[in-house]
This record gives structure tokens, sequence and C-alpha cells, in this order.
């Protein structure tokens, strides 16, 4: 079997203000061969009626989308080392979808900040203000809740330059790239 081709793809997720978004377009700006980006919200979010009626609940929403998105990238439309999906999801739903597609590797790490940091980055650099509140301060610790559970990795936004960010997120990459050459060198094997 020498051509076994199988997907890597990281899942970043976090609160909003995390700083997830601005870490994954820095690392996609610097253009690293291999690594290819997506943003889960790229396609737009449904309004709140739209949510209700087509999917019962944000969640549901949510769900059908994370699966969808890891499908795609399964299917490994463009040849990369690995996907970067940015994605303000449920950890548990990426492993819910990853269950489903098979054949693929699929990590998550969370991007997360002290409440005071995410705050000050929604009221200011973001210009998202009405972000800035305590439903936002549940998902950040929801999320937090679920990295500890599932053992998944956490990057502390809260001090770090976006570069820093970025370092620390392409130190994950470079992990599941190898886990993936490892993995198709197996398969080669068997």
């Amino acid at each position: 079997m020498s051509g076994v081709r199988i997907s890597a793809i990281l899942v970043v997720t976090g609160a909003s203000g995390s700083g997830k978004t601005t870490t994954v377009r820095e690392l996609e700006a610097r253009a690293l061969p291999g690594i290819r980006c997506y943003y889960f919200d790229a396609a737009g979010v449904p309004a709140p009626e739209v949510l209700e009626r087509e999917f019962a609940s944000p969640e549901s929403w949510q769900a059908v989308t994370t699966r969808a998105w890891l499908e795609r990238l399964a299917a490994d439309p463009d040849g990369a080392d690995v996907y970067v999906l940015d994605g303000q999801t449920r950890p548990s739903f990426v492993r819910s979808a990853v269950e489903r597609i098979g054949a693929a590797l699929v990590r998550v790490v969370l991007l997360d900040c002290a409440a005071h940091a995410r705050h000050a980055r929604l009221a200011g650099p973001r210009g998202q203000p009405e972000l800035s509140n305590a439903r936002m301060d549940c998902w950040a610790t929801y999320l937090r809740g679920q990295a500890a559970a599932l053992e998944l990795p956490v990057i502390d936004t809260t001090d770090l330059e976006v570069d820093d960010a970025v370092d620390a997120l392409i130190l994950h990459i470079e992990h599941l790239r190898a886990e993936r050459a490892a993995a198709e060198q197996q398969a080669r094997n068997a």
C-alpha cells in the first residue's frame, strides 16, 4: 500500500475573545508548507429563528456543522499535511463526529484566557462588547471543563503576544504532522 493518505485535522476551539481566530489567521499568514486553515463560521451562522426552525437549537447546528467540517477535511481537499479548523465548538462534538468519520487523525486544542483579557479584547479590538457577558464567561468555563475532562491541551493566551500564541499552536501542528506520518507508515507496513 504505497499511496496511503490519512488526513490530520487540528480543531482550535475557544470562547469569543480567546484569540483563536486571530491566532489561526496569523498562522495562515505565515504560509507554512503543508498547513491549510479553515474557519468554522466561514459560511455564516444562521439567524436565531433559522437555528430554531431547522436545527431545534444552536447546539444541534453546532454538532451538525462540526461533523460536516470534519467530513470535508477528512476527504483531504487540499492534500495538506495538517488542516487547522478554527471553530467555536464543543470538543465533545468533535469526538462524536470523529467516531462517525473514522480514517482521520483529529485533535483538539483549546485557546483560553482570563475573563478580564477576554472582556478587554471583545470591548476593544474586536469591537463586540455585546459578547462580553456572563453567557460567554459560562461558555469559556464549560470549554475549560471539557478540556480538562478530555485531557486536551490548552494554550493560555492571557499574556501571550499573537506571535507567541502562533508558535505554541505550531508545536501542536508539528506533533500532529509527525503522528500522521507515523500512522501512514504503519498503514503501509501493514
